[in-house]
């Protein structure tokens, strides 16, 4: 009987939840390429950063992936698979029109990691000073709301609870974007960014 009654309530809770979550699905247009879509600050609300590191491997002289999108608080792992040193620094943190200091986390060697914790929304242009072609990109994004685009722009934001935000799309070189949005079930947001 217990077994039977935490399943109906599970169940209840379930649809709950699904009534009141809902996607945002569109497209950035105006540039090729990749682009990152999040949902901008929530007033009144935090979300806890994953336990879960990524990484991000400086791999055949390149920052992979070029583009890494992580909720703010998020300790991104910086791996060193290529067989010469290389160093990892962002000269600022761009939130909108306003810089954020940046960091240099010194050079290291083949095979070797180093942590750090992104604790501030914004984006950061990945460098290395030995090597001065390679480049990357951090977005971090105030909310767990957020998406990689396809190559032709379309994205699809899932588990968005019902509600008013501001939509901001970001990509390499160009201006942002940012859009109001409602979201009352799966809502369409497309946005338009330029160089």
């Amino acid at each position: 009987m217990n077994r039977s009654v935490a399943l109906v309530v599970m169940t209840i809770l379930a649809l709950t939840l699904a009534a009141t979550a809902g996607s945002i699905s569109g497209r950035v247009s105006g540039v090729t390429g990749e682009s990152v879509v999040y949902v901008d600050t929530i007033a009144g609300k935090t979300f806890p950063a994953p336990t879960e590191h990524p990484v991000i491997d400086q791999k055949g002289l390149m920052f992979q992936p070029h583009i890494n999108v992580v909720l703010v608080g998020t300790t991104v792992d910086f791996l060193n698979s290529d067989k010469v040193a290389h160093n990892v620094f962002w000269p600022s943190v761009m939130q909108g029109s306003k810089k954020l200091p940046g960091k240099n986390l010194g050079t290291w060697p083949t095979g070797e990691k180093r942590p750090f914790k992104f604790d501030q929304p914004g984006v950061a242009a990945l460098l290395c000073n030995v090597h001065p072609e390679m480049a990357g990109y951090i977005v971090v994004s105030p909310t767990p709301y957020y998406a990689t685009t396809d190559k032709s722009g379309s994205y699809k934001i899932e588990n968005v609870p019902d509600g008013q935000y501001n939509v901001v799309a970001w990509h390499e070189g160009a201006k942002t974007s940012t859009k109001p949005v409602t979201v009352a079930g799966d809502t369409k947001a497309d946005l338009t960014v330029s160089k």
